[in-house]
């Protein structure tokens, strides 16, 4: 039911109505723009040096059948994905993460990921990063779809559903 028996115009001229509020105590500009240019570095880096496109699924995908010479690489850069925030913790408070959702929505939402990773032969990282650096229209199409599908979830679950 839309905001108590709503209709959907009335409560999308009651989001107009509300302003966004921005929090400068948790806006980090310098480190996001830091970590963009690392994955940037990264993608590109590993595609120049190694000819393939740097995507998770892909990777953690090529360990289920692994070609030859190409599990070794593989677990390595799994294995940096989860050693690195023990390493950043060295330096820098550990960053909890806030999650309001229970176990059940985590993992329905994990299988979702998933099926879509293989629905639409890759995942954000592939084809957001490396798919449109390489000018790539399924890229562009498959991240046009990420971003549609999660503005269209966000505004479901926050102003339709709540």
């Amino acid at each position: 039911m839309l905001h108590n028996g709503a209709s959907l115009l009335q409560a999308f001229q009651s989001d107009k109505e509300q302003q966004m509020i921005i929090d400068w105590m948790h806006f980090t500009p310098w480190t996001s723009l830091t970590g963009g240019v690392l994955l940037g570095l990264a993608s590109a880096l590993f595609i120049l040096l190694h000819g393939r496109v740097l995507g998770i699924s892909g990777i953690l995908g090529g360990l289920i059948k692994p070609r030859p010479n190409e599990a070794g690489w593989r677990i390595a850069f799994l294995a940096g994905l989860l050693v690195a925030p023990t390493v950043w913790s060295l330096w820098a408070p550990p960053v909890v993460p806030r999650i309001e959702a229970g176990w059940s929505v985590l993992v329905v939402a994990g299988l979702l990921v998933g099926w879509g990773t293989r629905y639409g032969s890759g995942c954000t990282s592939g084809h957001g990063i490396c798919g449109l650096s390489r000018l790539s229209l399924r890229s562009l199409a498959a991240t046009l779809a990420f971003m549609a599908a999660g503005f269209a979830t966000v505004y479901l679950a926050r102003h339709v559903l709540a």
